[in-house]
């Protein structure tokens, strides 16, 4: 009974320690699978790129926009009119839209999930500019 006691609070400690980290970083942070998951089920979403225009060009998740994470500031960006939208965002390893998805939540956007790089992704990808 104290094993299971044990284990139970385990759990629930480690459920407050994502939920404080999520509320820390002001995004979430979810798998490939996850994000295939929400692509499938969610409406109204967009999918942002933020690899560079040449990185897009050569492959990216079909529907996605691109806006480099090198362009995104202190000001408000004109392709992401709502900021209460749910924003997917991915780059080449993970590192890019982690950055990208700080500095839009310091733009006042809260609906960030960031999913890592597109060397992960499992699924389609086209290329080009569209």
């Amino acid at each position: 009974m104290k094993k299971i006691i044990s284990i139970l609070c385990s759990l629930l400690c480690l459920a407050g320690c994502s939920e404080s980290a999520e509320q820390e970083l002001g995004y979430r942070q979810i798998t490939m699978d996850k994000a295939i998951s929400m692509m499938e089920t969610e409406k109204d979403y967009i999918i942002l790129d933020v690899r560079t225009i040449e990185e897009f060009s050569d492959k990216h998740i079909p529907g996605a926009i691109c806006i480099p994470n090198e362009t995104i500031g202190t000001e408000e960006v004109p392709e992401l009119q709502d900021k209460d939208q749910l924003i997917m965002i991915y780059c080449r390893s993970g590192n890019r839209s982690k950055q990208a998805s700080e500095k839009l939540v310091a733009l006042g956007y809260t609906n960030i999930v960031e999913f890592g790089g597109i060397i992960d992704w499992p699924g389609q990808t086209v290329s080009g500019n569209n």
